[in-house]
């Protein structure tokens, strides 16, 4: 039986922030393109931290989508380069067959992608994270400010209100020794949760108890090291890869979400840079458009590799501060932090990448 091809220009290859972003991005230019029209994308200038729920950004980007675009259940299995146009091929879980002339893999921290160009693979920390979501119906009274409390080497804990009524909170500790991304089991993940913080505020035991269960969520603490964004391979052809599948990093920072955004907006920046009108609309033949996607999405990567260099050196540093078990690593740490980043600054947060 013959596999089922499909032809399309862009193939996007996941369906989280940074993949409903990049399509959103590309589908908006496309119609300024149309319009003959500009756009501008404006960011905050404040130095602060925002909280949101992730399927609420979610479901604001997919809803702004043409249905057309987006394809459900499709779970790519592998890549390759087409030997005769040297254009990617992907391998579909159900036995069809996608060649596209540009892919982009948003497909998080296991990305097919990802694996296929070779970055290097994922550090992981020997700490893991309890996230919840708490609902007040009167109100919890908090102030809107991110707080944690640390106990270096051993255990932490922290909260900030999303609006007057939900609070994202966390609890984060070292758990080696046993398979984290196995449970998923609401009520193991509470009493997990409850036996971190037992002899912690009542404050915070009260949150934990009375969060929603559902909410509930364990993972490994996993990162790419900076140096493999330095000398990893971020793209080879028209292929490249955005968001956790290019930058993985602990959530220290609070900025995995935010720099999927950018890395959409400067995408597909370089895209309509070298193809202003479109890939549709480029009347020149396969050779001299591969060079041009090949131009764009390299521009992109170097364009991309200062900011998510340095976050993620800072997020790196940031981890040993806080769960490194030896004492003269964590001072080094922090000192590097202070020396390099203003230490507790958010600075980070002053961050324009440009019009879309």
């Amino acid at each position: 039986m013959r596999s089922r091809e499909e032809h399309h220009d862009v193939v996007i290859v996941g369906g989280g922030i940074c993949g409903l972003a990049t399509a959103l991005a590309l589908h908006r230019i496309h119609e300024v393109l149309y319009h003959k029209s500009t756009m501008q994308v404006k960011s905050t200038r404040m130095e602060e931290l925002r909280c949101l729920k992730r399927s609420d950004l979610i479901q604001v980007l997919f809803d702004n989508l043409p249905v057309d675009s987006v394809r459900l259940g499709c779970q790519i299995v592998a890549v390759e380069r087409d030997p005769s146009t040297s254009f990617p091929i992907l391998y579909v879980h159900d036995g069809s067959i996608i060649k596209a002339k540009v892919v982009i893999g948003c497909d998080g921290s296991n990305s097919v992608i990802s694996k296929s160009l070779g970055p290097g693979a994922l550090n992981v920390l020997p700490n893991c994270v309890i996230r919840g979501l708490t609902n007040y119906p009167k109100g919890h009274n908090l102030e809107t400010r991110f707080f944690r409390h640390l106990d270096v080497g051993y255990m932490s804990y922290g909260r900030i209100p999303i609006d007057d009524n939900l609070v994202h909170w966390f609890v984060d500790w070292p758990y080696p020794d046993r398979d984290t991304d196995a449970p998923k089991d609401p009520k193991f993940l509470m009493e997990l949760a409850m036996q971190q913080i037992k002899d912690n505020p009542a404050e915070m035991i009260e949150m934990v108890e009375g969060s929603d269960p559902s909410s509930l969520h364990l993972t490994r603490i996993r990162y790419r090291s900076p140096w493999h964004l330095v000398f990893g391979n971020l793209r080879r052809g028209t292929m490249t890869v955005a968001g956790d599948a290019m930058h993985m990093m602990g959530p220290f920072l609070g900025q995995g979400g935010c720099l999927a955004l950018e890395d959409a907006v400067v995408l597909a920046r370089n895209l309509a840079r070298a193809m202003p009108m479109g890939l549709e609309g480029s009347r020149v033949g396969d050779g001299e458009l591969k060079k041009r996607i090949e131009t764009a999405l390299e521009n992109y990567v170097r364009e991309r590799k200062p900011r998510v260099l340095r976050l993620a050196m800072q997020s790196m540093l940031l981890a040993i501060s806080i769960s490194s078990p030896s004492k003269i690593k964590r001072l080094l740490s922090l000192a590097l932090l202070v020396v390099f980043f203003g230490g507790a600054s958010l600075g980070y947060t002053r961050f324009d990448c440009g019009p879309l």
